[in-house]
């Protein structure tokens, strides 16, 4: 059970990831969580920096949707001027927003990755729907209440992987 929390891959951040890399390994898309992993859950707004990494996304022809548990205002303001399809109140780790996504892009389910910054949502969700997961490094030190102690949970399911040699990373 525990092997469901344990990504495939871990980056300090999506800037970090490789469209290229992506490229040449099939992915033709990408669904991402939106608070700590792409911006700082209260940051309205894309950063320079990272329009610049979805430019590079486009330009290697890959999908991206954002699927995001927060409330529909919050994931429309941001992604819209990104033009980026998104969905909202999506009960990760349920699958059905996962399955949504790819469907909408119009590809497989092993085409996509899954990009989060949190084990109880973004990783289980993904690697329990089959998708190659990457977790990255929180954008942010702070957290909504409910996130603070799905953190306390994660750094117990991390320890556990690092005490058996599972993981290499540090927080």
């Amino acid at each position: 059970m525990l092997k469901h929390f344990l990504p495939d891959e871990h980056v300090k951040s999506i800037l970090d990831i490789s469209p290229e890399d992506l490229q040449k390994r099939g992915i033709k898309g990408i669904i991402t969580d939106l608070d700590n992993t792409l911006v700082e859950w209260d940051r309205p707004t894309a950063t320079p920096q990272l329009i610049k990494w979805f430019d590079e996304v486009r330009k290697h022809n890959i999908l991206v949707t954002i699927v995001s548990n927060n409330n529909e205002q919050r994931v429309k303001s941001f992604s819209d001027p990104l033009g980026i399809p998104f969905i909202f109140q999506a009960r990760k780790p349920m699958g059905r927003a996962f399955r949504r996504a790819i469907a909408a892009m119009g590809i497989k389910r092993n085409e996509a990755v899954v990009i989060g910054d949190q084990l109880l949502t973004d990783v289980l969700g993904g690697n329990r729907s089959g998708f190659h997961t990457i977790l990255v490094v929180p954008v942010a030190q702070t957290d909504g209440f409910v996130t603070k102690f799905n953190r306390l949970v994660e750094r117990r399911i991390l320890n556990w992987f690092r005490r058996r040699g599972m993981i290499q990373w540090e927080d």
